[in-house]
C-alpha cells in the first residue's frame, strides 16, 4: 500500500522519522539531558548511563548507584546522595554545592572541575578520587587530606596532591 497524499502518510513520515531518531540515538549512546528535580530515587540504578547536563537538584538519591556513568555537568545541588555509589564515575563540572554525600563512594571517581564548596562528605570513600579544581570549603578540604589516598586510573592524579593536600 504506497502512501503519498493525505493526514495518514504525513504522521506516518512523522512517526518514523522519530523512530529513527531515537534508534539513531540509542546506538550512539548520546544523552538526553533529563530533569530529576525533587524526584525521590532511593536506590535507583543510574549506572553505566550518560547523563550529561541532567538535573537532580534537591533529588533524594539515598543509596542510588552512578557506577561507571558519565555525570560531567550534572547539578546535584542540595540532593541528598548518602552511601551513593559513584564509583569510577565521571563528575567534571558538576555542581555538588549543599549536597549530602556522606558515606558515598567516590572511589576512582573525576570530579575535576566541580563546585562542591557546600558540600558534606563525611565520611565519604575517596580513594583514588581526582578533586583537580574542586571548590572546598578549607574545613572540608582537611578533612578529606585526613583520608586522601591512591591515584585516579584515569587522570593518573593522585588523590592527595589533587587536595593540595599538604
Amino acid at each position: 500500500m504506497e502512501c503519498f497524499v493525505g493526514l495518514g502518510c504525513w504522521f506516518r513520515r512523522i512517526v518514523l522519522g522519530f523512530l529513527t531518531v531515537l534508534l539513531w540515538l540509542s546506538c550512539n549512546n548520546l544523552a538526553w539531558a533529563n530533569d530529576y528535580n525533587k524526584e525521590i530515587l532511593v536506590n535507583a540504578d543510574f549506572s553505566g548511563r550518560n547523563l550529561t547536563d541532567s538535573s537532580f537538584t534537591k533529588a533524594n538519591l539515598k543509596n542510588a548507584n552512578f557506577k561507571g556513568s558519565d555525570l560531567r555537568q550534572v547539578s546535584f545541588f542540595g540532593a541528598n546522595l548518602e552511601d551513593t555509589n559513584f564509583e569510577g564515575a565521571n563528575l567534571s563540572a558538576a555542581t555538588l554545592d549543599s549536597a549530602r554525600l556522606v558515606q558515598a563512594n567516590l572511589t576512582n571517581a573525576v570530579l575535576e572541575g566541580a563546585f562542591a564548596f557546600g558540600t558534606q562528605f563525611d565520611e565519604a570513600i575517596i580513594t583514588g578520587a581526582d578533586f583537580t579544581d574542586v571548590d572546598l570549603r578549607d574545613a572540608v578540604q582537611v578533612s578529606l587530606c585526613a583520608v586522601a589516598k591512591g591515584t585516579n586510573p584515569v587522570t593518573g592524579r593522585q588523590t592527595r596532591e589533587t587536595l593540595n593536600c599538604a
